[in-house]
């Protein structure tokens, strides 16, 4: 970062640093640096223009909203601009901005409306006679994306209001991805070797913005609306606006999660109580809002270009910690890419003993100039990933800049990485121990071919003794080859041989998604197994067959016919089904039945289902599983030692379904 006295030059290059880290956050939903990092920049900004304000450019940061208009959607015009609220993360600036707001409206002790900071993608919702017409992002202020048929699958988003209307209504809030649907996200792409998304705001940001509206429909997006544009005269207070909101089924905050206030006392109190539950919330935030309560006084105190005056957000530092990297070691997953990863001295962060954070790949390393043995910064990315944030320490004498080795470090062959792409993978494929282990480890996963009892340690140790050495060869073990291996018992032995017996009539999707096919996630899979209905036809597909597919993809369908027309793989195929591998056809969907056309909710733990299995029945019914509660679900299927889902269905009338009523229905 710039400090102390800069040049006009250097002001020059910060602009368009910061223009550079703009593209990256809001376009490609891929940020380098973390948003107190980005702040900083800004913040620099703002104190050079202030010692040189006749170097302020107009195309400044601190003028203008960065725009996240991505070219692939028709641009809307907002009725009323759609302005970035200024932000801090001192408590001293929290004081003075309430001192400032009082000092304009020449009023103490005035009301302020404080309320969560969602950390996730600003949204314009629109609403004609109380059906969903628009939904516009932010842009530059001005006009954004108009994102309304991706906006239309927003789970908790209704169709349609509760109540009369006749006018248009206008109202703005923040799209999120809920951390278990993250989770999920995440683990699906790391499944099909895509990039994981760094934390829920880039995840909820590159869904809202798929070009394809199914998709984005199935990311599990959530949205929290907290303002109102041109509301009626009878609403004289932001703290009234959620209230009138949830009458007609719209998503607010909670009582819990307001707050009134007064003084800077009670905002930091607040702010503070806040903090303490942060983790255990389902959703990412990332501070609060403070507001002026009366709307009226706002109109008075007025906005600048790019934020209202009347408004600020009190930013909290994402939770760290320093440590040092005692080793930086390298893994292969199973499409042979190669991923640095910080081996640490053990230390506490956010109630858990972290001792390895992700590096992501070269570039990040480069860019951070990361080594072996320097003192680092690691948080938790969206409060789930451990990485390295910065390097604060390196000692006298320094370790050597770090490299990805040239050569795999499990099997000793090339590496590669083709143009265009950051990731640096190893050549060797199936030959690679790396990969091999890693693509063993996904076929015997509890959504693929579902084998208990063979864990990683087990795939490790009949590996280095020549057990296996391909997928096949899982079922080629006989009770003979383990009798002399220490820690295996009659008892173990047997348990083991039942279950990789028990795997082979996998559903067809399954045993497609088990192959490992890179970019093929379940999704992908089940969209194949249905068009397909058969393994014969499977093998058979073409890439034209599959690119009609909805849901498939160029990139999905080509990684398909690439895999099936490789001979090693071909054959890798033959040999699992010449073994007795039988993968059976996928159920006809029930028309006609309870659960067609019908929303599902999940809660708590059922006796006689996994969750899985409850899922399937559902879906081959013509049902469908949603994540969260709305008054469009359908049903709630109560499970033992239910959560907060079942009292939220108890408030909006949804049917609960016990499992003996779920029996019935089936």
């Amino acid at each position: 970062m710039i400090k102390g006295n800069s040049s006009k030059k250097d002001y020059k290059k910060l602009i368009k640093e910061v223009k550079s880290h703009d593209r990256r956050y809001y376009q490609e939903s891929s940020p380098t640096i973390s948003d107190y990092e980005y702040d900083l920049l800004v913040k620099e900004i703002e104190r050079i223009e202030a010692a040189h304000p006749d170097w302020a450019e107009e195309n400044s940061p601190t003028k203008n909203i960065s725009t996240d208009t991505t070219g692939n959607f028709s641009v809307a015009t907002h009725r009323v601009p759609m302005l970035s609220l200024a932000n801090t993360y001192s408590e001293e600036e929290v004081e003075a901005f309430i001192q400032r707001v009082e000092k304009l409206t020449e009023r103490e002790s005035i009301p302020f409306n404080v309320e969560l900071k969602m950390d996730g993608v600003a949204l314009s919702v629109i609403y004609d006679k109380g059906k969903l017409v628009q939904a516009v992002t932010r842009g530059n202020g001005r006009e954004g994306d108009d994102v309304t048929a991706n906006a239309r699958g927003i789970h908790n988003l209704p169709h349609q209001l509760t109540g009369k209307f006749t006018g248009p209504l206008e109202l703005r809030g923040e799209v999120y991805l809920p951390l278990k649907e993250f989770k999920r996200l995440n683990e699906d792409r790391e499944q099909q070797g895509l990039e994981v998304y760094a934390n829920p705001r880039n995840a909820a940001s590159g869904s809202l913005k798929l070009i394809d509206s199914e998709m984005s429909h199935k990311r599990g997006l959530e949205i929290m609306l907290y303002d109102l544009v041109n509301p009626p005269k009878e609403i004289k207070l932001q703290s009234e606006i959620a209230p009138y909101l949830k009458k007609m089924g719209l998503p607010v905050f909670t009582k819990e999660f307001t707050h009134s206030a007064k003084s800077a006392k009670e905002v930091l109190t607040f702010a503070h109580s806040v903090e303490k539950k942060r983790a255990f919330l389902p959703f990412e935030i990332d501070g609060i809002v403070i507001k002026l309560d009366d709307l009226d006084e706002r109109s008075i105190i007025g906005a600048t270009n790019k934020s209202p005056r009347w408004a600020i957000s009190y930013k909290f530092a994402a939770e760290q910690a320093e440590t040092v990297i005692e080793s930086i070691s390298v893994q292969v997953g199973r499409t042979g890419i190669l991923t640095p990863v910080a081996n640490l001295k053990p230390v506490l962060l956010s109630g858990s003993t972290i001792a390895r954070a992700t590096l992501h790949n070269q570039d990040e390393i480069d860019r951070k100039d990361i080594r072996e043995n320097d003192t680092v910064i690691i948080e938790k990315g969206g409060d789930v990933i451990p990485k390295v944030v910065s390097v604060v320490s390196t000692g006298k004498k320094r370790s050597p800049v770090w490299k990805i080795p040239s050569t795999c470090p499990h099997c000793g062959g090339d590496v590669i990485q083709k143009e265009g792409e950051v990731a640096i993978r190893c050549k060797a494929g199936a030959k690679c121990t790396g990969q091999y282990i890693a693509r063993v480890k996904h076929f015997i996963a509890k959504g693929a071919m579902n084998i208990e009892n063979f864990g990683i340690k087990v795939i490790q140790r009949f590996y280095a003794l020549g057990l296996i050495d391909s997928l096949s060869d899982i079922y080629r073990i006989e009770k003979e080859d383990l009798l002399e291996l220490e820690g295996f018992g009659d008892r173990s032995i047997n348990v083991l041989l039942e279950n990789i017996e028990k795997s082979k009539t996998p559903e067809l999707y399954r045993f497609i998604f088990a192959l490992g096919i890179p970019f093929v996630g379940v999704v992908a899979a089940r969209v194949a197994a249905e068009y397909c209905r058969d393994i014969k036809t499977f093998l058979k597909v073409s890439k034209e067959e599959l690119l009609e597919l909805e849901g498939v993809g160029e990139k999905v369908a080509a990684s398909i016919v690439d895999y099936l027309l490789d001979p090693v793989h071909r054959k890798e195929i033959e040999d699992l089904l010449d073994l007795g591998i039988t993968p059976t056809s996928p159920a006809e969907k029930q028309s006609g039945h309870p659960f067609s056309g019908k929303s599902f909710v999940m809660t708590g733990t059922l006796d006689g289902y996994s969750r899985l299995e409850a899922k399937e029945i559902i879906e081959a019914r013509g049902g469908k599983i949603i994540s969260s509660i709305s008054k469009q679900t359908n049903y709630l299927l109560l499970g033992k030692n239910p959560g907060s889902k079942y009292n939220k269905a108890i408030k909006l009338n949804v049917e609960v379904l016990t499992e003996k009523d779920f029996k019935d229905l089936i």
